[in-house]
Order: C-alpha cells, then structure tokens, then sequence
C-alpha cells in the first residue's frame, strides 16, 4: 500500500544517541528519576463518519430508544461509548460537510474562516441557485498550507500524523486538497472530492467504472492501486489500512494522531454484502444504507480490537463524531425528511436533523477523561474538539491563532461529576450557511441559526424570516413561538447580530438589489418598532 508520506527521509532517531558512557549518564541526571518522570503523551484518534445522522445508531441518544436505534447495528459505537462519555446534544458545526471538517482542524467557525460551503473547485462556487439570493463572497479553495491546523501542532510537538479516508479540506489543484500540506506525515486515500466514486474494489473506487464509462473522474479515490479489481468494501480497506499504520507505533515510538474518515455513509448508497443478512424485510436502498453505517461500526471496532491487542486502549483517546446530520432529503428509501426522526428534516437544512449529530469521547482516567459511560446534555460541537485534543495531549497553542478559535474545551465535561460549567449550558452557538444546497425540503435554505440554553432561534435570510423553538419541549421543532415570545426573539438576534460582528460572517446577498440581506440587529429593530406602534 502506498502511502503519501514527506518525512520518509527524516534522520534517524538513533543518530541523536549519546556516543559515551559520560553522555548517558548525564542524559539520565537531566531527566530525574524514572518514578517522576511525565506519563507518556496519549495517542488520538478521531474517527469522522460522514453524513452519519443522530439516529443511525443503536445508541439512543434521544430521550428513548426509537425504531431508527433498533434497525441499526453499531455495538461497537455501544462498545465505545460504555467506557466512555456520550453527548446527547452534540452538533456538527454546519449541515454540509467541508465546513464541519475544515473547522474541526482549524477551530475556527466557518462563519470566521469564510469556508461555509462544500468545495470542489477553487474557481467556481458549486452553491445552487435560489430563487431571489446569492451566496455571498467565500473561501471557494478550503484550506491551505498556510492555515494553523489540529495535525500541523500535533505533529510539531512530536506527533505522528495520519489521515485515512475522506478530506475534502481543499479545492481541486490547491494546497489543501492534499492532506500532507496540512499537517499529515501520512495520506492515504484523501484528496479534494468529498465522496468516492464507487464504495466497491470491482469499480476500483471509480465513478466512471460504476457507470460503465471509461476514464478518470473527480471522484475517484486515489491511492488504493493495490485493491483494485478485488471483491471488497471501501470501509473495510480502509479499516485495513488504519491497523497497518496502529501498528507501526511499536516500531515508531511516537504518539500517533489519527484521523479516520470512513467515506460511509455518503452516497452514493451502496450495499455491503457482509452485513446484508441483517437487514431482510425492509426496502432496498435503507437496507444498503444499514449495511455502511455496520461497515463504519465495524470499522470502530477493528481499530478498537487492535488497539486492545496492542494494549494500547489506556494510552488512547478514540472521539466519535460526524460531518453533518444524516441523509433525508434524497437517495435514500421511502419518505424523504424523516430518516432522522423525531428531528426534523436532514442534511442540509437549519432544523436539527441537519447538524445534530452522535459524538462519544474515551480515553484513559490519567487524562483527565472519566470513561464510565455517563451521558451530558451540554450543548457542545464539533468544532470543540480542536482545543479539547490540544489540551489533553499537552499541546501549546499559538498565541496568533487563539483569538480567532471559536470553541472552548470539553475536558472539564470529561473529568469525574462532569459539573462543570465550562462550556455552560447556556453557551451560544451558531451554525450559518449562505448558500442553497442542492436538495430541497424543510429548512434547506440560506440560513444563520442560534441555540442558547433550550431556545433555538432560525434567521432565514429569504426574507429575512424568522422561526423560534423550545428544543426542551419540542425536539422535532414542530411549534414555531416567535410571535409568542417577542422578549426572547429579539434577546436572541442581538446575540446573533453580535456573532457575526465578532466573526465576520457575511449575509447572503439579494439578487434583485445585489445587496446584502437584512442583518439580525436591524430586523430586530423593525420588530421592536412594530411591537411599540401595536
């Protein structure tokens, strides 16, 4: 197996040995004695599912086990998750993929860092059109090897750094679409596209090859040559290639960061043989759609196996999490918008179905990580595992970049009681995509939104219009009470209004006018004026 890696030429660890007696003792003065000597730094690992919604689990992260919980098979997410902690209120940190991930290595906002769409080619935005607005200016390229990333600080601080499977940080034929300019030693299987071609090994993971075309397409997943033309799933190889690379730690030494992003569930919606059998009596395509979500879980449970073996699990902190909320709109089977049932609509939308999300962290106690499978109901997201894993691998971050990172740390959640009030409950947190996804259905629109304590207040910028909800009592957002609580609307878009001064989020723009849209604080002025004149 190839594997795209720059430090293969890197010196020796060895020539940096002491050459006499005198240097090894000195060395081991320096160091003190052995019983207080640092524990060993923890090795990570990340595993990013894509389009993996808050229902397609067995794990019952709602207030009760559903149909969607008991259709599923993920017993090594439950595995995970028993000795672990599980965020019941986890969210991605935008309903599309590229925005989520590039702001999970970045910790900044998509709103802050300008990528608030997915990418694809540097030269030409990929929004699709609405019928009176347009997107605003945006970071068409992704990232950049100029960018302060998660795996650029880890592995300045003596990390080695892999990244497995789906990237999408960058645009095609720019820096970031090649993950070893962000901070990776080591790519295998990620570039610019955020879906393969083809999950099956007969189709060498190629579009074209699965329409029965001929020649290259974007889509086609580089760098598994050697699986070509062989009866096997995407998930799995990877899977393969993630306990290759485990294993090298017994002859590499270093802690190990690994990014595994298994391409599942993203369409196109392809059955896994292997797990069929389970799934006899229910519709086609959401029988194929089980048997990837099984294909990822037993993935996790691969890596979890190995990491066992090599009694590496205490020295490990695996996080679980996902891009966006799960597929509904399209390509699955039966009734769109409800695959992510009791929320609301899917990928792609502003409800809740669109970007909350699964996320269970374990770890060793010795990193402050209490794993007895406690559940928190913190409102927390993805783009707080930025600051999260730098803490817990004792990893500085820059003084430049810290002003501009818009996440706090989840490990006093972590530790034992997990009572803390860092993040609080009623932290503020945004989500924001001016642009039109290519599907439609409830809530797939130009959007900013806010959720403060159990108040979540949606900024549709057509319009603009708004939508108010009370997610403690209405988890399916199916009661809009912006009329009925006029104090909280306008409390909660003078918060909005001050987000997007603090990022520097850009509204979208009216096609009519070719100006931007109504800003929250002056839409929250009109409303206050009209409540006085009634």
């Amino acid at each position: 197996m190839k594997t795209i890696d720059h430090h293969r030429h890197q010196r020796d660890r060895t020539d940096f040995a002491f050459p006499t007696l005198l240097g090894l003792i000195l060395l081991t003065m320096a160091a003190g004695p052995i019983e207080n000597a640092d524990p060993p730094r923890p090795n990570v690992v990340v595993f990013m599912v894509d389009d993996l919604g808050w229902q397609d689990v067995s794990l019952p992260l709602g207030p009760e086990t559903t149909d969607f919980n008991r259709r599923y098979r993920t017993p090594n997410l439950e595995r995970l998750a028993s000795r672990g902690v599980v965020f019941t209120d986890a969210y991605a940190a935008s309903p599309v993929c590229t925005p989520t991930r590039t702001s999970l290595m970045t910790g900044r906002h998509p709103g802050r860092s300008g990528i608030t769409y997915w990418t694809l080619h540097a030269d030409r935005d990929n929004s699709t059109k609405h019928p009176r607005l347009k997107s605003p200016p945006w970071r068409l390229e992704g990232l950049s090897s100029d960018d302060t990333t998660l795996p650029g600080l880890l592995q300045e601080s003596g990390y080695r750094t892999i990244h497995i499977g789906k990237a999408h940080f960058g645009a095609i034929g720019t820096s970031g679409a090649d993950p070893t300019n962000l901070g990776f030693e080591t790519n295998i299987a990620g570039h610019a596209a955020g879906g393969p071609g083809s999950f099956y090994g007969i189709h060498d993971f190629g579009a074209n090859k699965r329409q029965g075309k001929t020649g290259p397409s974007v889509w086609d997943v580089p760098g598994l040559d050697e699986y070509h033309g062989q009866d096997v799933f995407l998930t799995d190889v990877l899977a393969e290639e993630a306990e290759k690379e485990i294993r090298k730690k017994t002859a590499d030494g270093r802690p190990f960061f690994l990014h595994f992003a298994p391409y599942a569930v993203h369409a196109p919606i392809m059955a896994n043989p292997r797990h069929l059998e389970h799934y006899e009596g229910i519709d086609r395509r959401e029988a194929a759609y089980a048997t990837m979500i099984e294909s990822a879980d037993a993935a996790l449970g691969r890596i979890l196996d190995t990491l066992d073996e090599l009694k590496l699990t205490d020295d490990t902190i695996v996080i679980f999490a996902s891009d966006n909320g799960g597929l509904s709109a399209h390509a699955r089977g039966g009734q769109p918008h409800v695959h992510n049932a009791p929320l609301r609509s899917g990928k792609g939308s502003a409800y809740e179905g669109g970007v909350r999300v699964p996320m269970v962290i374990s770890g060793p106690g010795r990193n402050e990580i209490h794993a007895d499978g406690r559940r928190i109901s913190t409102p927390v997201t993805v783009i707080d595992l930025f600051p999260t894993v730098l803490e817990l691998t004792n990893t500085p971050l820059p003084a430049e970049h810290a002003p501009t990172v818009d996440a706090e740390s989840l490990v006093g959640l972590l530790r034992a009681g997990g009572d803390t009030e860092v993040p609080s409950k009623d932290r503020g947190l945004a989500w924001h995509m001016p642009h039109q996804w290519g599907a439609s259905g409830p809530g797939i629109e130009p959007f900013t939104s806010f959720r403060r304590g159990k108040w979540k207040i949606l900024y549709f910028h057509d319009g603009p219009r708004i939508e108010l909800y009370d997610l403690a009592n209405d988890l399916g957002e199916t009661k809009n009470l912006a009329e009925e609580h006029p104090d909280i609307v306008q409390d909660l878009l003078l918060a909005l209004e001050a987000w997007y001064v603090d990022t520097g989020a850009t509204i979208s723009i009216d096609s009519r006018t070719n100006q931007p849209v109504r800003r929250p604080a002056a839409h929250a002025a009109i409303l206050r004026a009209n409540t006085i004149e009634d």
